[in-house]
């Protein structure tokens, strides 16, 4: 009898072994990938650490098994995998092996997020919010007043979209003056700057840009899509010069304007054209051409570059998909001209073909900053008025992956850089 017992003993024990270990794939296998990186969210602010396995099925997310962590994945539709501590060790061991490319960096923090966004801001205008809501990402919307009352310091992440720093309302005026959501816009920038004691909307927007620049440059990591790239470098370049026609702010344009460009107060771009044409619906030549472009839309591909995850965290960090070739999409801003894009800045994503960068990464003093060209991931060719993008029908989108890659990546704990 007493030899019978250590037997039950152990088999009972075999019996009510539990997973130490919760992994979230982030590869084909993930049923919603947009969702995933709520949960990762959601598991920070619980105060538990995450690790985000990168090059790992997809950049994978390891957590502890937690019920609740499970209840939350299966009822947001997100697909994991449980497994022994042993298990996930034996991963991390093979992960830093250094023939793999691939790396373990922990998430430790819930980022702060912040959105630049007016009041008369449409339901179609940013696909950031668009996919904060879905994957059940906080963030707060800030627009000129917060800036400019230095609340941007709160924050550690701080998205612009569909903003045209310039002063020229996004050289909207040719085609959309008499719709109400333009005059709407017109008329609460042009409070704003009354507002701040400023004779024009470019010298609102221009002091806007710097407090921008000067929350990057302290730490602060910015993400910008669609016409704000572009008009952001463009408004800092300008600093101060009217690059304004007419009809926007009251006088013509400064004489020789061009000449007058300081590129050095630029993020990313160099040696750009501005735009002259107060009828044309560019900022500059940073954009590529859509007059001259050829391309289908079923061959409209960029392709995201591959990293050593070991020695280039960062991008790693940021291009983690479970595709490599992505479909583009189009935008005020499509696309970068490859010629215009400073040797200082990291291309992330491209069309090399063409000579296109998609996606591009650079340092601002102690901060960082993303540049994603095109509006909507999802939708090819948005137009002004059409109903915003139903992201449960893109679960598994890798245009949005890039979006919430770098909406996670001020949770990264630092580490030294290697030499």
């Amino acid at each position: 009898m007493r030899k019978i017992v250590p037997l039950v003993i152990i088999i009972c024990l075999s019996l009510t072994v539990f997973a130490d270990k919760l992994l979230i794939p982030m590869d084909v296998t993930q049923k919603n990938h947009l969702k995933a990186y709520g949960i990762a969210y959601w598991v920070l602010e619980q105060q538990e650490e995450v690790e985000w396995l990168l090059n790992y099925k997809g950049g994978s997310f390891l957590m502890n098994d937690y019920e609740n962590i499970e209840k939350e994945c299966l009822f947001r539709g997100v697909t994991f995998t449980t497994m022994s501590e042993s298990r996930a060790i034996g991963i991390k061991n093979d992960i830093a092996n250094p023939s793999v490319n691939a790396e373990v960096v922990k998430l430790l923090k819930v980022p702060k997020i912040a959105v630049y966004s007016p009041k008369t801001a449409q339901p179609w205008d940013d696909a950031v919010t668009m996919v904060l809501k879905y994957a059940e990402i906080p963030y707060d919307v800030v627009f000129d007043d917060e800036v400019l009352s230095d609340k941007l310091p709160l924050y550690n992440w701080l998205h612009l979209h569909h903003e045209d720093f310039t002063g020229q309302y996004g050289k909207f005026w040719a085609s959309y003056r008499n719709a109400p959501w333009y005059i709407n816009q017109v008329n609460e920038a042009q409070e704003l700057a009354e507002k701040y004691g400023y004779t024009k909307v470019s010298e609102l927007k221009l002091a806007v840009s710097k407090k921008i620049r000067d929350f990057t440059i302290g730490g602060g990591f910015l993400f910008a899509m669609c016409s704000a790239p572009d008009s952001y470098d463009v408004a800092l370049s300008a600093n101060g010069i009217d690059i304004c026609e007419r009809m926007f702010d009251g006088d013509p344009m400064a004489p020789n304007a061009q000449a007058k460009l300081d590129f050095d107060n630029a993020f990313a771009f160099k040696d750009f054209n501005i735009e002259l044409n107060p009828m044309r619906y560019e900022i500059s030549n940073i954009d590529i051409d859509p007059r001259t472009r050829r391309v289908k839309e079923a061959n409209d591909l960029f392709a995201l570059n591959e990293f050593s995850a070991k020695w280039d965290v960062i991008p790693t960090i940021l291009t983690q998909n479970h595709e490599r070739i992505v479909k583009s999409f189009m935008g005020q801003t499509t696309a970068f001209q490859k010629q215009f894009v400073k040797s200082s800045v990291v291309i992330m994503g491209e069309n090399k073909s063409l000579g296109e960068v998609k996606y591009l990464h650079g340092m601002m003093g102690k901060g960082q900053f993303t540049f994603y060209g095109g509006h909507d991931p999802e939708d090819y060719q948005h137009m002004v008025g059409e109903p915003p993008t139903d992201l449960s029908l893109h679960p598994n989108s890798p245009g949005y992956r890039l979006i919430l890659n770098n909406i996670l990546f001020p949770s990264v704990k630092k580490k030294k850089q290697k030499t």
